[in-house]
């Protein structure tokens, strides 16, 4: 150790003092100067064992004595007891070990006593140390084969920047498990250059920093299929089973939670019933191209078969963001981690900022290859959507009354119309940036500010039609001429300007019943709040009026 037994019982006996008093305890050095790595820069870690029957606390405390940082640590016996249990359970799914349970249980088993030696040998008793060995070392192990596993399907995708990165990962996992395998089993890498010189074994560790040097440049393919190949050999020399050059073992599957809908050419992707991605012309190609429970060679064969190229960096982006999930025959589903980093799990990325989010014919995208998360939860994002959508049928039937009131000469009614539909088009506009539930009609125009700054103009338009008085036949035809112009202003702004003119026949009627079904299924799908009761009935027709002929 760097530090000699009068300099530790020095540090011990000055944060002893700093300690509330009136409790007996055992005490072990543990850390990396406890397993004789460290430097003047590591910290000390004292590990306090009390007989306790209260549970201690999990965090510990920091002190700062004779310019190094101490760490001190308590934990009761019965604790420490349940920790190694855990561990002895949870050995049979090594997947699923807690990485800081196997921490706190390793760096007790190589602990240093300083004091209550006996205590401190009667705790670590309660777990051989050959059988913490094996477990450390399945633990790696599945790492590995995990890690080398996602190399092989990104080197099928393309994706050469992170083959690199994961058979780098895949390589430092397997010695980690070889070394634990032979009693090194301190988990932080950062000190593996140490255990590996302590293996005498100096042919596989000049093997491994061979490799470890030979890193490829990422974007040359070849060369890094060859190192893929070069690190599954040397691994499969060091006992690693379970990795063999078989991509066709990789199987691309489906994930429980995730489902696709599609309104007009938009096809978005459900997460969970919560996140909503919106898929680009290119990207929605690939997702509907694919053929679920097939081997990954034979799906992408299968993409290129239809004319989609370039499909790989899309499904690896599927596969990041957990919309489909890779399996490896017999072995069950690939997930990669990495050891003191982040869980591993889909990844979410950063809300789409495309404004406005939504439009009639689906959410809105960033470009061809988009895999966008839109920024709405899925609720949100159908209840708003489909008041989108039914607010432009009232605009629609608000024009049909204003037209017919005009021809009779009923100026009123005419009056009312209008600003009926001024106020439902604004209702459509506020959807189509995912504000729900809506202000009152009256309350629209005041809270056009809760929208970007670009679609205050219309708020002047509005404001303006709402104040217009129809006394003669001239007057009204101004006031639709008008009417008709800034509805379209809204709906360009809104996205829908391509919707159907609901009343003129029964083709438009007909589409617009279909572009409304389409959000319904996604609405109730999500239990979104539906915009009007008669909703219900052109579900259950699956977009079929109730009392239509076969």
């Amino acid at each position: 150790m760097i530090l000699t037994e009068e300099q530790l019982q020095g540090l011990l006996d000055k944060s002893l003092a700093e300690l509330p008093r009136g409790t007996e305890w055992a005490v072990a050095l543990e850390g990396s100067i406890a397993e004789g790595f460290g430097n003047p820069s590591s910290d000390i870690d004292f590990l306090l064992i009390g007989r306790s029957e209260d549970d201690l606390p999990t965090m510990p405390s920091l002190l700062f004595v004779d310019g190094r940082r101490v760490e001190i640590r308590t934990r009761s016996v019965r604790q420490l007891a349940d920790q190694f249990r855990s561990l002895e359970k949870g050995a049979k799914r090594p997947g699923r070990l807690s990485e800081d349970l196997l921490n706190r249980c390793q760096r007790l088993l190589h602990s240093h006593p300083l004091r209550g030696h006996a205590l401190v040998d009667e705790v670590k008793a309660t777990l051989p140390v050959e059988l913490f060995r094996r477990i450390a070392a399945d633990w790696w192990a599945h790492r590995a084969r995990q890690s080398l596993r996602h190399a092989m399907a990104l080197l099928s995708l393309g994706d050469t920047d992170e083959v690199v990165d994961w058979t780098r990962a895949g390589l430092v996992q397997t010695v980690k498990s070889w070394a634990a395998g032979r009693g090194e089993t301190y988990l932080e890498p950062k000190w593996l250059s140490l255990q590996l010189d302590r293996t005498d074994r100096p042919d596989v560790r000049d093997r491994y920093w061979e490799l470890a040097a030979a890193v490829p440049a990422p974007g040359n393919a070849d060369a890094v299929r060859d190192h893929l190949a070069a690190c599954l050999a040397f691994v499969a020399d060091l006992g690693l089973t379970g990795v063999p050059w078989r991509p066709e073992r990789l199987t691309v599957e489906r994930v429980a939670g995730v489902t696709t809908w599609s309104t007009g050419e938009r096809v978005h992707v459900i997460r969970g019933r919560r996140e909503v991605f919106a898929l680009g012309d290119r990207a929605a190609a690939v997702w509907r191209s694919l053929v679920l429970g097939r081997p990954l060679p034979q799906v992408l064969a299968a993409i290129a078969d239809t004319g989609v190229v370039d499909a790989g960096p899309r499904l690896a982006a599927f596969l990041r963001y957990g919309l489909i999930r890779l399996a490896w025959k017999g072995g069950g589903t690939v997930t990669p981690s990495l050891p003191l980093a982040a869980p591993p799990g889909p990844v979410t990325p950063p809300p789409s900022t495309v404004q406005p989010p939504l439009s009639v014919r689906g959410a809105a995208v960033s470009g061809p290859h988009a895999i966008d998360l839109v920024p709405l939860p899925a609720d949100r994002f159908a209840a708003a959507a489909m008041a989108l959508v039914w607010s432009n049928v009232v605009v629609e039937n608000a024009i049909e009354d204003l037209t017919g009131a005009l021809q009779r000469g009923q100026w009123r009614v005419a009056e009312l119309a209008a600003r009926r539909a001024v106020h439902a088009a604004l209702r459509g506009l506020f959807s189509a940036y995912g504000v729900h539930p809506l202000p009152a009609d009256p309350d629209l125009v005041r809270r056009i500010d809760l929208l970007p700054p670009a679609v205050r103009p219309i708020r002047a338009r509005a404001e303006e039609l709402l104040r217009r008085t129809v006394d003669s036949a001239e007057r009204g035809d101004d006031l639709l001429a008008e009417l008709r112009a800034y509805v379209a202003l809204v709906r360009d702004t809104a996205g829908a300007e391509a919707f159907p003119s609901s009343f003129d026949s029964a083709d438009t009627w007909r589409a617009t019943l279909q572009l409304g079904y389409d959000w319904l299924r996604i609405g109730a799908y999500l239990d979104a709040e539906l915009p009007i009761e008669e909703a219900r009935d052109l579900l259950a027709g699956h977009g079929a009026q109730p009392h239509q002929a076969a």
